[in-house]
């Protein structure tokens, strides 16, 4: 029988007041109070924290504050990474962020969903226990050499792909390919980029 973090990591319902889950989400805030209100200029704190906070963190990597997450252990991030102020990833199933990624301010990353019938997304008042609506998750990822936008939102179960630039105020519903540029409500692709001999 599977964990709730078993079900919350293969796309199916869980709980998400589970006691597991509940100490997950718990340690996740208590380590972002200390990020949030570390010194701005002690880089070792920050860095510390973030390595207990993340499932993996690579090099020269800047996160700005407030930065905000579920659990923490579910984000991965790859080496030459800027996120920047007020950004939010719901991480109820795993984002990975790859090399040379540039992450705005107020951008958002849900990992979490729900189904859009009522019936399906609500429990019923006599079943409410620790949950009271139900959640699924897809991943998220996003690849080497992106540059998402200031205010973008990126949904359940995105790919953006390699050297892909997301404009500001998008909102990405479905995979982007590789080496364009995409903008939008929903977010399209508008233009493909020649990357061939650019080398980082």
């Amino acid at each position: 029988m599977k964990t709730e973090l078993e079900k919350c990591l293969a796309g199916e319902t869980f709980n998400g007041g589970d006691k597991e889950l509940v100490a997950m989400a718990l340690n996740a805030k208590r380590l972002l109070k200390e990020l949030n209100n570390a010194d701005y200029a002690d880089v070792e704190l920050k860095k510390s924290i973030l390595q207990k906070l993340f499932g993996k963190i690579g090099e020269n990597v800047h996160i700005d504050i407030d930065f905000h997450c579920e659990y923490g252990k579910h984000i991965f991030v790859g080496n030459k990474v800027v996120i920047n102020m007020n950004c939010t990833f719901v991480d109820n199933n795993i984002i990975e962020i790859g090399n040379n990624v540039l992450i705005a301010s107020n951008v958002q990353l849900y990992t979490a969903t729900h189904s859009t019938k009522v019936n399906e997304r609500m429990v019923d008042k006599e079943d409410i226990g620790t949950e009271i609506c139900r959640t699924y998750t897809l991943p998220i990822k996003i690849s080497d050499g992106v540059w998402i936008g200031g205010g973008a939102i990126i949904l359940s179960g995105v790919t953006i792909g390699k050297n892909s630039v997301i404009g500001a105020g998008s909102v990405v519903t479905r995979s982007i390919p590789d080496n364009c540029v995409a903008v939008g409500n929903p977010c399209r692709v508008i233009k493909y980029i020649d990357n061939k001999n650019d080398e980082i």
